[in-house]
């Protein structure tokens, strides 16, 4: 049940109308009461009908006329709320379909009156459509009025309303005719009667239609009569109507409807007699107009092209030609020839344009192609039309060039937009062709160009679809601005399109008509009896369709050609060239199938014209290039189908050869034939072996020359005969086999080594191919022919190309890992050299380090299959040796007087001390490992005497070229390894590069040297060779690169930690790198008893050495000599490396602290050797070495790493090695013999000279050093260590000496005590000044320790003078310190001060107790001297800079106490030995007294002056220390004896008294507390008055 009629919608139709009715009889109460009265009686009306029907709707619909008339009488009020009131209850009604034709009748007569009146234009259109669409019965004079009534309201004032009359115009059309195409289905089955029409009329009666087929029938009839302008029959009460629009509803119903134009005959007559005639006629104006004849000869002027109506009229043409060709095939050759008329050159701009589109339109349609070829071209006196569409679009193209388009030089870019390209502004001919500005860059447009004229190509379309612009512009009056090049481009996609269309049209039926044949025949002959009739039809089918097939391309492959060459010229895109050269290339294929050759050969010649270059020019375009592409790509996949024009092709192709200078070579002339028969002819004739004896010369030599040939197809063909010739030949079952016919093997395999020397790497591409299959295939049997198959992979040199090398090199490892073991021993020397020449080819990096590989695989091999090898190469030494006697001649073979075997070996050491001198780095590295692993691991296989090639012509000449190329290696950084790769900054110049492989190489024959001495020492020039070593260390630690010369150090270590031979032949030695059990015993002399490592038992290997001769032990002496040469090299490199530059310049190259470090500590281990012969000349060698060591500065940027920080005291490692080697020393002298103990003396020397460092630090020649407390890292170059903690660790080591060797004769003899005293007095006397504070500290208890050992001593020798001049010396330093021209810090606390003074009064205590005690055994000025100084310790020297408070702490008070005691202990206790010391006491004591009493008569005097301003602090001070001076002075007289004291002395004292009293009024509370100390004492002179003695009485 359809929505419409379910039971609800039935329900709520009811009630609506009724609801309307209700509505309706409201709103014309009190107006329109007789329609109030209509409504009411509807509304029973309606009412009745529910309740009587059961099928309600069908009642309604028997009734509608009456349901409906209330609701048109309300329209008839024309009162707006009515109005759309009743039409909208109409429209309700009809949707239901409840309106009967009648009802429909009386419908549409009121809306026309509500036409006429213009009352609600679009509600009646909305109506109308509603009541065409839901249903049919509306027909004939209803129908015309309400399509009328459409037509009329579409000519109004209102714009909207004509839109929407528009819209339901073009809706009601298609209804129509959509009820037409329903009727036909109805009627499908029934078979009509044609009624029999009179006369000779093609033309049925119309009253044979049906009714929906008839009213279709006079509406179209009219819009024809309309659209020429004449009334219409059927559309009665038209008042208005435009050509355009009729044209447009003409153009739609034929376009929608084929198929009622075609089943009907009445309307195909209307096509014919109607249309076609109104098409032609209209199309007049434009085809007698012609552009830029303003008058024409006939009096009437020419009506002007109207584009509307010209635009709307080629839509129509191509829907009658698409849709109605068969139909009108004479009328649409008219059309045709119409089309191909507006595109002359005198037909306005737009016009070509939409033609041109019409066109392209047809030519994506093949199909349609092919039926105008076959209606029209093939038909005998018939225009040509499809000839002319092409040949007019090639005029067209070309009128294009030539005529500037009039009036549109600078056009904006079409208004669609399609012309992508041209988006960005306008493409101006005069300004700038082809340059458009676009955001700042310059694009290319891609155009044509040709004599001046250029054109742009836009892209108006994609491939094969025919999207048109102009012909889509229905809203246009005007004719548009046609953008430059659009016309060019639309008619370039047509020729591309058209081509593309035949070919694939034809393409696709040839290989149908092909599979056809194949099913034929195989049903032909599965089938005895076959129909022939049938054959005959599909055959002459078939032919047909070849002649239409040939007729289509002869008729349009002239005019193709034409305009695709004169395109080609003149195309500036590469895209668009692509595009032709492709059209060309299908268009030759195709002839080339249809066999058409002169089609063929024009198109192939276009082609190869388009190859070459103009005039001979030497020069290729990348159009010549991309023409040259197309004809390879012809020649590649069209070749069957070329035939004669292959001639054609090579030539060009020649011609490019020749152009691109591909010389021919020496084989001559092309030889068709000859070279490519050669595999097929020869193979198959393989009979005898005499055949190809004979042959086998003439004919490989034959195509070796054609594998010369300059053409590379000729030398392919040459190759590929060759190779698969020797391929059969070695394959070939030969009788005998041929590894039995030696000759002939290597007759077959010569060709293949001649390739080697044709330069061709595709030819030697073959070749090697050709050996990878021949090893694949026959490696195995090979025999004779290896030494030819290894020359052909070693004859790749370096600049053949990566591939080359690569597939060379692959055949290489093939042989390596796969025949070493099937080919004879003779032949791994080749291996060697071979794979020792693809590790020197530079091409590929990897190649080299995989070749090193190799060359290790190869090495494991001869070790583990020795004993066999070298049986097999000692029976063909024996073979050759023998040949050589006979001719009298010498056996010349590298290496030659080594044992064959050990000679393999030599070529591999060879070959890989080759590539340890190779340019690049990483080779250099790998090789220089291989070679000492290997020396390493199978050296114990050599024979004792290889040995000595081994080192000299191996290893030295490695070490030669190594050095040479360090040295005078590039210093220049390199940027990048190749690629992105990063260079670390240790390996960025090619003499970092090479310093590697200087330490790398050094390091391997250390080893060697190391590991193998026993072998080695026997030799006889060992000491020699030694020497070359040493002097290969010598030059590398003395180059100016820190890594080197370390590593350098390192090696001389290594070599110095061997002990001598051991005497008896118990020696074992493991060789490094392989696990093997020891090999017990000296490698002998002789070559008889040498092992191969085996599993043989050890008790065998030992049986085996006894029987030889024992080793040769080298003696005692030779072995000293080694060291002591060891010594000179030693010495050579410390004094070289240690010795300051002599010039200051930025460059100085200056030893690193490692460096230095290694250096020094390789003495105590060679010291070992050597101690024996060690002289006071060497010890003085040694100083200057270890002095100049310690002084090198360091370089800024490494001290933040070797350095302490200032503050620690702590020792570098160098300073450490330095002491290190002098306790060595030390030791070894102590326990020496006596001649050795002469050395004392110098150590102390040494040992001083570093002590000398704390307060001098050493210079080392001009360099300026900053301090290192001071240096930025940044700015200075160098810096100075700081000396001071290895200069106190050495005064340690000083004193610790002179403790155990104080009374040694030497020790005494040469004065080392005043030297230390002399030492000592530096920072002695500098004390502050010190660079730091614990150097006088350590210096003064430094003194007291040496001088407690060393007075002793001293006073012993008093009488032999030898110290004589060390008490002046002592005396002097007592001097310096005790009373210091420096100044202490200010920051000085006083608790260090206090400090401090406690170590001057332990200086003047060792006075007392260790020197004045012994006054009879020193000399008197000394004694005089230290008197003196006592005195002047004794007397207070004020210092002024001291502040107030300190004064009384600074005056020293302790240490002139001590002094005074001294001094008065001296002066009085002992009995005086000599006046002069009295003399001296007597003078201080009264110099003392006199001075106390100056100063308190001037305080006394300055107190009273002063009234009660107090003193100055100062004087306050100095009078106080004057009192306690005198207090001390008394206690001291006390103590004395008194007969020492003289009485003038006392007298002196007690003179004070007085003066003392007089302090009394002071106002100082500390004077006065002094003055009580000073005053106490008197007391003791407080006798009693004694009576005077009168003569003797009392």
């Amino acid at each position: 049940m359809s929505g419409t009629s379910s039971p609800e919608a039935v329900k709520k139709l009811l009630e609506n109308t009724q609801g309307d009715l209700r509505g309706l009889s409201l709103e014309c109460r009190k107006k329109f009461p007789p329609v109030k009265e209509a409504a009411e009686s509807g509304i029973i009306k309606v009412k009745t009908i529910a309740a009587r029907n059961t099928d309600i709707l069908a009642a309604l619909k028997e009734n509608s006329s009456e349901v409906v008339q209330p609701f048109l009488m309300g329209c008839g009020t024309k009162e707006p709320k009515i109005t759309q009131l009743c039409l909208a209850a109409i429209q309700r009604l009809m949707s239901h379909e409840v309106v009967s034709e009648a009802a429909a009748g009386n419908i549409i007569n009121m809306l026309w009156q509500l036409m006429e009146n213009s009352l609600e234009e679009l509600k009646l259109l909305q109506t109308v459509l509603v009541l065409l669409t839901t249903n049919t019965v509306v027909h004939d004079e209803a129908l015309s009025k309400a399509i009328v009534l459409c037509f009329r309201l579409h000519f109004t004032k209102d714009n909207i309303t004509n839109n929407t009359a528009a819209a339901t115009v073009r809706q009601v059309v298609t209804v129509v005719f959509e009820r037409v195409v329903s009727e036909d289905e109805r009627y499908k089955g029934v078979i009509e009667q044609p009624v029999p029409v009179p006369g000779n009329s093609n033309r049925r009666s119309v009253s044979t239609l049906k009714p929906c087929a008839k009213d279709a029938y006079m509406l179209f009839q009219d819009l024809c009569q309309l659209v020429n302008a004449d009334a219409p029959y059927w559309l009665v009460g038209m008042t208005e109507m435009t050509r355009t629009f009729g044209l447009e509803l003409l153009e739609s119903v034929l376009n929608d409807f084929p198929q009622v134009f075609l089943q009907h005959q009445e309307f195909s007559f209307l096509l014919k007699e109607r249309v076609c005639p109104l098409v032609i006629k209209l199309f007049s104006p434009n085809i007698k107009f012609r552009q830029g004849s303003s008058t024409s000869s006939s009096p009437a002027p020419v009506e002007k092209p109207y584009f509307p109506i010209c635009m709307r009229l080629l839509r129509v043409v191509s829907v009658l030609i698409k849709q109605f060709y068969s139909l009108l095939v004479t009328e649409c050759e008219i059309f045709l020839s119409l089309l191909v008329k507006f595109l002359d050159a005198d037909k306005p701009q737009w016009l070509r344009a939409v033609a041109v589109e019409s066109i392209h339109r047809l030519c994506v349609q093949p199909q349609l192609l092919r039926s105008f070829c076959q209606s029209y071209d093939m038909k005998q006196h018939s225009t040509k039309v499809f000839r002319d569409i092409v040949n007019a679009l090639g005029s067209f193209i070309q009128s294009l060039f030539l005529v500037p388009s009039t009036g549109n030089t600078s056009t904006t870019v079409n208004q669609t937009g399609k012309g992508s390209n041209t988006s960005g502004g306008t493409a101006s001919a005069q300004t700038n062709p082809g340059m458009l500005g676009m955001g700042g860059g310059v694009t290319v447009l891609p155009a044509f160009e040709y004599r001046g004229t250029w054109i742009p190509i836009l892209t108006v379309t994609i491939q094969g679809s025919a999207k048109a612009t102009y012909l889509e512009m229905l809203d246009k009056v005007e004719p548009p601005t046609i953008p430059e090049g659009y016309a060019m481009s639309v008619a370039f996609h047509c020729l591309l399109d058209l081509v593309r269309g035949i070919t694939t049209m034809i393409e696709g039926e040839l290989g149908q008509a092909e599979t056809d044949n194949q099913t034929r025949t195989e049903a032909t002959s599965s089938s005895t009896q076959s129909s022939e009739q049938q054959d005959l039809q599909s055959v002459s089918d078939q032919t047909d369709k070849e002649a239409v097939w040939e007729e289509m391309v002869n008729a349009c492959w002239c005019g193709l050609l034409a305009a695709l060459s004169l395109l080609l010229d003149a195309s500036t895109d590469e895209a668009a060239t692509e595009n032709i050269l492709k059209a060309e290339l299908t268009m030759a294929a195709l002839c080339g199938k249809l066999g058409l050759v002169t089609s063929r050969d024009a198109f192939i010649t276009a082609i190869c014209k388009g190859s070459l270059p103009p005039h001979y020019a030497l020069t290729l375009t990348s159009k010549n290039i991309q023409c040259m592409r197309t004809l390879l790509n012809l020649a590649h996949c069209h070749g069957a189908v070329l035939g004669t024009s292959w001639q054609l092709v090579l030539a060009t192709l020649q011609h490019l050869v020749w152009i691109l200078g591909l010389k021919p070579g020496v084989g001559g002339a092309l030889k068709p034939g000859r070279a490519v028969e050669g595999p097929s002819t020869v193979s198959s004739n393989y009979s005898t072996v005499t055949v190809i004896e004979i042959l086998w010369r003439p004919l490989t030599g034959h195509l070796l020359e054609v594998c010369q040939h300059p053409n590379s197809r000729m030398r392919e063909w040459g190759a590929e005969a060759l190779t698969s010739l020797i391929k059969a030949g070695l394959t070939f079952n030969h009788d005998p086999p041929l590894s039995q016919n030696q000759r002939l093997q290597l007759l077959l395999l010569n060709p293949l080594k001649e390739l080697s020397n044709i330069i061709h790497p595709d030819i030697r591409l073959k070749q090697l191919e050709c050996v990878l299959q021949i090893l694949q295939s026959q490696g195995d049997s090979l025999g004779p022919g290896w030494p030819l198959v290894l020359g052909v992979m070693g004859a790749i040199r370096s600049d053949q190309g990566e591939s080359l090398i690569r597939t060379a090199f692959q055949c290489l490892q093939l042989v390596v890992t796969d025949f070493l073991p099937t080919m004879p021993c003779t032949c791994l020397q080749i291996v060697v050299e071979v794979a020792g020449s693809f590790g020197l080819h530079n091409q590929e990096l990897n190649i080299s380090l995989t070749s090193i590989g190799l060359l290790w695989n190869i090495s494991d091999y001869f070790f583990q299959r020795g004993e066999t090898i070298e049986k097999e190469l000692n029976k063909e030494e024996a073979v050759l040796q023998k040949q050589a006697d006979e001719k009298g001649v010498l056996l010349n073979r590298p290496f030659h007087p080594a044992p064959p075997f050990d000679c393999l070996w030599l070529c591999l050491y060879a070959k890989l001390g080759e590539l340890c001198v190779d340019p690049r780095p990483a080779v250099r590295k790998s090789a220089g490992q291989t070679l000492f692993s290997t020396i390493g691991a199978h050296g114990t296989l050599l024979q004792h005497s290889t040995w000595h090639t081994v080192i000299w012509k191996v290893l030295f000449h490695l070490l030669d070229r190594v050095r040479e190329s360090s040295t005078t290696a590039d210093k220049e950084k390199i940027e990048s390894g190749g690629g992105n790769i990063l260079i670390h900054h240790s390996r960025d110049t090619a003499e970092k590069q090479w310093a590697e492989t200087w330490v790398l190489t050094l390091a391997g024959v250390a080893r060697i040297f190391n590991t193998r001495r026993y072998l080695l020492q026997p030799l006889g020039d060992f000491s020699k060779a030694w020497d070359v070593l040493l002097d290969h260390i010598q030059s590398a630690a003395l180059s100016k690169n820190n890594e080197v010369s370390l590593a350098a150090l390192k090696s001389f270590q290594e070599i110095l930690q061997i002990v001598s031979p051991v005497r008896d032949s118990e020696k074992p030695d493991t060789p490094p790198a392989i696990n093997v059990p020891a090999l017990l015993g000296a490698m002998t002399a002789t070559g008889l008893g040498r092992s191969f490592m085996r599993t043989d038992s050890i008790g065998e290997r030992i049986g085996r050495y006894n029987e030889s001769e024992p080793p040769i032990i080298t003696d005692e002496i030779e072995d000293l000599n080694l060291w002591w040469a060891a010594w000179n090299t030693w010495y050579r490199i410390g004094s070289e490396s240690t010795k300051p530059p002599i010039t200051c310049e930025k460059l100085t190259f200056i030893p690193s602290q490692p460096f230095l470090t290694a250096l020094i500590q390789i003495f105590p281990a060679l010291y070992q050797h050597i101690k024996t012969g060690f002289s006071m000349d060497d010890l003085q060698k040694l100083g200057v070495i270890l002095h100049g060591a310690v002084s090198v500065p360091i370089s800024s940027d490494a001290s933040p790493f070797i350095l302490p920080s200032y503050t620690e005291a702590v020792l570098t490692s160098l300073q450490e090695a330095v002491l290190t080697a002098l306790d060595v020393l030390q030791k070894a002298i102590c326990v020496g013999s006596e001649n050795m103990q002469i050395m004392y003396p110098a150590i102390f020397d040494q040992l001083l000279a570093f002590v000398e460092f704390s307060c001098k630090p050493p210079q080392y020649g001009q360099l300026e050093m900053k301090h290192i407390a001071n240096a930025k890292y940044n700015q200075a170059e160098w810096v100075a260590l700081n000396y001071v903690p290895f200069a106190e660790r050495s005064l340690e080591v000083v004193v610790d000496l002179y403790q155990k060797t104080a009374c040694h004769k030497a020790v005494v003899n040469e004065k080392v005590l005043q030297n230390i005293i002399k030492t000592l007095r530096i920072p002695l006397s500098l004390k502050y000044a010190c660079p730091s504070e614990s150097t006088w500290k350590l210096a003064v208890s430094s003194l007291l320790k040496v001088l407690s050992i060393g007075l002793p001593v001293a006073r012993q020798h008093a009488s032999s003078g030898k110290f004589d001049s060390m008490w002046p010396e002592l005396a002097n330093t007592f001097e310096d310190f005790l009373f210091t021209k420096s100044i202490p810090p200010d920051n000085l606390s006083i608790q260090e001060f206090q400090r401090n003074e406690s170590v001057d009064v332990e200086v003047v205590q060792l006075i007392s107790t260790e020197i004045l005690p012994y006054a009879n055994f020193i000399p008197k000025e000394f004694v005089g001297q230290i008197m003196t100084m006592l005195n002047k310790g004794s007397i207070h020297s004020q210092s002024s800079s001291f502040t107030e408070a300190e004064i009384d702490i600074r005056m020293r008070e302790e240490f002139s106490k001590m002094c005074f005691e001294t001094l008065l202990q001296f002066s009085f206790s002992n009995k005086v030995t000599t006046p002069q010391e009295g003399y001296i006491s007597r003078m201080a004591l009264s110099v003392l007294l006199k001075r106390s009493q100056d100063v308190l008569h001037r305080y006394i005097e300055d107190e009273r002056l002063s009234g009660k301003c107090p003193l100055p602090r100062q004087q306050v001070t100095e009078i106080i220390f004057i009192l306690k001076a005198v207090s001390t002075l008394i206690d001291s007289l006390k103590k004395t004896q008194p007969e020492n004291v003289d009485a003038n002395t006392w007298a002196q004292v007690i003179a004070l008294y007085p003066t003392l009293v007089e302090c009394i009024t002071c106002s100082s509370s500390e004077v006065c507390s002094a003055l009580k100390e000073a005053l106490v004492p008197f007391k003791d002179f407080m006798h009693p008055p004694a009576p005077k003695v009168q003569n003797g009485e009392s």
